[in-house]
């Protein structure tokens, strides 16, 4: 079997990460990984917005606990990963949202490849809908409409690493 179909075999979600932050060439390499995802005409219309500060990470943490309706204010929808890299596609753009899924794809792969955990997590959606993040965007320099895909919450994980689940059967049809 191939390295690559090997690691699309072997990756799996990550739910509990330990706090060090992994080297800036892992993340970096994870990101470009993440540019090269397959996309809809060569537009290119999904972005990354990398975030490895604290603050803002924990900021993004409680607002998505909040939209998910997890009451318990200690709980990190983030599993403590220490980077949050955020995958938002161009609204103008047809295929965005499957644009912005492959990008995804690609992230977690990258991130298995190097030794690293992570797990997609969703409400990105509803938080770049709000105010707050569209003026996070603007403070980029990020100009036009863009629709939250995901969050690739990303680090080295703790504990052992998760056995696969068994495939469901039935789930492929055969035209010869």
């Amino acid at each position: 079997m191939n390295d690559i179909i090997k690691a699309m075999k072997d990756r799996r979600s990550i739910r509990k990460f330990k706090p060090d932050m992994p080297s800036k060439e892992d993340i970096d390499q994870i990101i470009e990984a993440g540019l090269y995802a397959a996309n809809g005409r060569g537009e290119q219309a999904a972005i990354i917005v990398a975030v490895t500060n604290k603050e803002l990470r924990d900021r993004i943490s409680a607002d998505n606990r909040r939209i998910g309706g997890w009451p318990d204010e200690n709980f990190d929808p983030f599993y403590g990963a220490p980077v949050i890299l955020i995958v938002l596609a161009d609204k103008s753009c047809g295929t965005g949202i499957y644009d912005g899924s492959l990008v995804m794809g690609n992230l977690m792969l990258a991130a298995h490849s190097l030794g690293l955990g992570s797990i997609w997590i969703h409400r990105a959606k509803e938080e770049f809908e709000m105010p707050e993040y569209k003026g996070l965007l603007a403070s980029l320099g990020i100009e036009g409409e863009y629709e939250g895909i995901g969050h690739c919450a990303v680090g080295y994980y703790e504990g052992e690493y998760p056995a696969p689940r068994e495939r469901r059967a039935g789930r492929v049809y055969k035209i010869d």
